[in-house]
């Protein structure tokens, strides 16, 4: 079993920050990336940043220059610091795993709850 808890959301003013935090724990060998989408309301769930074990990072356009996706001490934990946040960030953010080896030996991708972020005066 592997599980993905997300905190760090919440309620800001616009230009104020979050950050966001994913712990993955459980039966894994190994993870290839994780990272950061969000999904407002009546749209697709899009990419916000992510990051591979190699620290490779891609971020969409949209949040260039005010999200930084970083890993944490603890192994498999991600944070997301997001900077002069605007209400067009506003959305459930979820942490996601890709290309994650349990000990079965098998690859799976997995999700974690989400957490809400809102962003308004």
């Amino acid at each position: 079993q592997v599980q993905l808890v997300e905190s760090g959301g919440g309620l800001v003013l616009p230009g104020g920050s979050l950050r966001l935090s994913c712990a993955a724990s459980g039966s894994i060998v190994s993870i290839g990336a994780m990272g950061w989408y969000r999904q407002a309301p009546g749209k697709q769930r899009e990419l916000v940043a992510t990051m591979t074990t190699a620290t490779s990072t891609t971020y969409a356009d949209s949040v260039k220059g005010r999200f930084t996706i970083s890993r944490g001490i603890a192994k498999n934990t991600i944070y997301l610091q997001m900077n002069s946040l605007k209400p067009e960030d506003t959305a459930v953010y979820y942490c996601n795993a890709d290309r994650l080896i349990s000990w079965s030996g098998r690859e799976y991708t997995y999700w974690g709850q989400g957490t809400q972020v809102t962003v308004s005066s």
